[in-house]
Order: structure tokens, then sequence, then C-alpha cells
């Protein structure tokens, strides 16, 4: 498994993340072998968030009973997890909350239903309007004072919300999480098709993708085999025939899984980007995790960037 320097921090983390999201689907020696699974295949990486398995951070419970079922190290993992979506009160809605106090009380809470001392990368989850950066900046203090927090980063964050934070926070921005696959490209589109009038022109993203680059920001992509937000997984899936052929001979001609190529894919990209994987089949992990023994050609790169109803001009 390829291990990368996540942002420039010294964490040195598995290019393929184990996504917990739906930890909470299993029971503690199910997820006890999803864990070691991981492990075995060379991730050391846990991606986790105060609201996976619902408001009361199921997920990260059940990954704190499983792991206890192992003889893996507290230290031997890096864990992640996010913060700042709550539920409105009518429970009809979510909204965004990066205030000082609920920063605070929700690391408290993850780390309490983690069973751990300390998280390793803290991130803030999706953009709150309502900001107030010196708050933001006074919980990260805290917590990175008080060995609560190694590293912190953002998730679904525009450059420019990035430079908002760095104007007043003490700690380095070490990584953005941000949805990308082959069918969710907006982050390379804008910056291929450079003064055309095409819809994929449109720069949505604030360059994102060169922001991160120039200032060692780790990428973290999140959901790499769906499409839209929760419309569903593009693989196998009809809708999308063309990538999905050409990913099927790739996968045949190198002798790995259509979701190998995939996370390949995706890793090929001289970003550096990890790929935050959330399957909860060991079988498929193992898969997954076998991306770090192929290299896609730069002409295979480009024909599934293409395939997948990409414009190259």
């Amino acid at each position: 498994m390829n291990k990368i320097k996540i942002g420039n921090s010294e964490i040195l983390g598995s290019q393929i993340v184990l996504g917990c999201m739906r930890m909470n689907g299993l029971n503690e020696d199910e997820a006890a072998k999803v864990i070691e699974t991981a492990i075995e295949n060379g991730i050391n990486f846990f991606d986790h968030a105060d609201i996976y398995g619902g408001f009361n951070g199921e997920s990260e419970r059940r990954f704190s009973g499983a792991l206890k079922k192992t003889d893996i190290k507290r230290e031997d993992i890096i864990l992640q997890s996010k913060c700042a979506i709550r539920q409105h009160s009518s429970g009809e809605f979510n909204y965004y909350d990066f205030s000082y106090e609920h920063i605070i009380n929700s690391v408290n809470d993850i780390l309490i239903r983690l069973d751990t001392d300390y998280v390793d990368i803290l991130l803030l989850h999706r953009p709150d309007t309502l900001m107030e950066p010196e708050e933001v900046a006074k919980a990260f203090d805290k917590l990175h004072n008080e060995g609560k927090v190694k590293s912190f980063g953002v998730s679904n964050q525009h450059p420019y919300h990035i430079e908002l934070l760095k104007k007043y926070v003490n700690q380095n921005i070490i990584a953005n999480q941000l949805q990308f696959s082959p069918v969710h490209t907006g982050m390379i589109n804008s910056g291929m098709e450079v003064n055309m009038a095409s819809p994929g022109a449109i720069n949505r993203d604030g360059m994102i993708l060169e922001y991160s680059r120039i200032n060692n920001i780790t990428i973290q992509a999140w959901s790499p085999y769906q499409f839209g937000v929760i419309e569903g997984v593009f693989l196998n899936n009809p809708d999308f025939k063309n990538v999905n052929s050409v990913i099927r001979r790739i996968a045949d001609d190198k002798g790995v899984s259509d979701v190998a190529v995939i996370a390949a894919w995706i890793t090929r990209h001289p970003a550096k980007i990890q790929v935050v994987a959330g399957s909860m089949n060991p079988t498929r992990i193992a898969e997954i995790c076998k991306s770090s023994n192929i290299h896609l050609s730069r002409e295979e790169w480009y024909e599934i960037y293409h395939a997948a109803g990409n414009i190259i001009p």
C-alpha cells in the first residue's frame, strides 16, 4: 500500500482510506473483520464523522467496540473525524455550526465514542457561512494545546473558505475532503476546458485542485464509485456503459477488479489524492487495495476520463 505525507504534517497515511460511514450497519464482530482486513491490506487511515450512523455517532461507537476485539494498537492507526453538521430541531433539515462551543463539544463527544484520547485529524464538515473564524481559531488552539486533536483540515470547502480560516488559525490546514470520481470531475474539467463555452469550463470550485497542490493540502476523494451526491453507484450501471466498458477492459488486462482500476485512476493523479472507500465488504476492501500495485498509463487515464463523457479539447 502506498503511503503519503498528509499535507505538510508528519502524518504518513495510506493512500486508500477506509470510510466508516456505514459501519453502524455491522455488528462488532463484523466490524472487527472489516478493520482487520483493512490493516492486512495496508490501510492505516480510518475516516469518521460525528453524524455517521445518525446524529448520535453510532458508527464511531461501533468502530471503537470492534477495535477492542482486535490486536491493533491505537498508535498504529490514524483516526480522522469531522464535525459541524447539525440537525434542526424540527428534524426537517440540517445546518452548519463552526462555533467555538459546538466544535469543542463535538470533539469531546467524538473522543468518548471512539474511546481515544485524541484524533489525528479533525475536519470541519461542509462550510458554515455564519463562521466567525476567530471562534474556530480559539477552538483549534484549545484542542491542539490539550492534545485532543493533532492536525486540522476541512471538507467540501472552496479555496477562499480555506484562506479565510488561514488568516486566523495557527495550525496548518492539511486536508480537504472533496467528491471526486471518473464521473464527478468538476475540479479537473474547468482546468481542461479553458477559454471554452462548454459547461465544464465553468469554474465552480475556485480551482481547488491546483490550489491544493500549491498549498500542500491533501485532497481526500469521497464517493469514488458514485455519481451525483446520493443518486447511486456508477460502477456496472447501464447508464454509464461507455466508462464501465473501458474500466472493465483495463481491469481484465491488468488482472484486477474494476474497483481497483477506479482507485488507481484517482491515485494516478500527481496531486497525491487519497481515496476514501466506504465499503464494509472485506473482499471488496482487499480488491480496492490492489490499486497500489497497478499503474495506469497517461493514455489509459485519459481514456477513462473521456469515456466518462468528459471533453478533451
